[in-house]
């Protein structure tokens, strides 16, 4: 591993990559509305299928080998599956039932911290006091642009479980990228969670619902298996891979801001004043956390360690 610091280009480059990644995350809040009233578990596997094809292709394309998962990497990649694809979109589901959209979204939007504790750990490194600090503001910016909601504690409890399963989609593929890279947890992440919808979407008799779909509603849907998770995953991963969980996570708060410019966009409205504060909020906390230091900081620095790593 090269333990050498990143150049400030080398480090802006880096987190381009997730940046992008988020800005389509965010865009999904608005493109999935079209997708309200069709049958949950059947249409993700529809997109996860299709995106494990795009990402084979694109693979073949790229000349990139994708791994045969061994041994405990099974479990990694199917934890990743399992909460950020499949009991993510369960706890979304079930949440909004007893908590307004908004409580769930700032339950999400809090990852960053969560993302700055325990991913520098699972790297074996201590958490950085600037990176922590930094993700306080993001999840802090990101409420002010989310709102807040009203919520029993069911609501609360899903809510926990949706900012769960969030972390876990970056924080379990930390010891599988070094092996893998971003293109083999993607490819495997997605074909696993394509199974575990379809299993779910069979039990729970939904796949009959996909006949009933429309024209906006299936080009939804291929918006979300091409851009929002083939792309993004391999956007995502590559800056994860990069910069390691702390820093990348920071990213997430793109996320909200993306879904604010892209609803504005789409027809709702200039936001008002609490979500500009919270875009300045968000940007501030950024600036804060993934500016490049130089190497005489970075070693006098009790966190130095959060340094980004060499990609694979």
């Amino acid at each position: 591993m090269n333990t050498s610091p990143p150049s400030p280009r080398r480090a802006l480059r880096d987190l381009v990559p997730g940046t992008l990644g988020m800005v389509l995350v965010g865009s999904s809040v608005t493109v999935s509305r079209s997708l309200v009233h069709a049958p949950l578990f059947a249409t993700q596997a529809v997109r996860y299928l299709a995106a494990t094809l795009l990402l084979l292709a694109f693979a073949r394309a790229a000349r990139v080998p994708v791994l045969r998962p061994r041994g405990r990497e099974w479990l990694w990649l199917a934890g990743i599956a399992a909460t950020g694809l499949v009991l993510f979109n369960v706890a979304v589901v079930r949440g909004v039932a007893h908590a307004e959209p908004a409580v769930i979204a700032v339950a999400v939007a809090s990852v960053p911290v969560l993302l700055g504790v325990v991913g520098p750990l699972l790297e074996g490194r201590r958490p950085s006091r600037r990176i922590l600090v930094a993700a306080v503001l993001v999840v802090a910016g990101a409420v002010l642009v989310e709102g807040t909601g009203r919520t029993d504690a069911a609501g609360v409890a899903w809510a926990g479980l949706a900012l769960a399963c969030e972390a876990g989609f970056t924080l379990l593929a930390v010891p599988v990228l070094r092996r893998h890279g971003p293109w083999g947890v993607s490819v495997h992440a997605v074909w696993l969670g394509a199974v575990m919808l379809t299993v779910v979407a069979l039990l729970t008799g939904s796949p009959a619902g996909l006949l009933t779909l429309g024209p906006a509603q299936w080009a939804a849907a291929g918006y979300l298996a091409v851009m929002v998770t083939a792309v993004a995953f391999l956007l995502w991963y590559r800056t994860v891979a990069a910069v390691g969980a702390g820093r990348a996570g920071l990213l997430t708060g793109v996320a909200p801001l993306s879904a604010a410019a892209v609803g504005a966009l789409s027809g709702g409205g200039m936001p008002g004043p609490p979500v500009w504060l919270g875009l300045v909020v968000v940007v501030a906390g950024l600036a804060a956390g993934l500016r490049p230091q130089r190497a005489a900081a970075l070693r006098q620095e009790p966190g130095a360690q959060d340094r980004a790593p060499t990609s694979p």
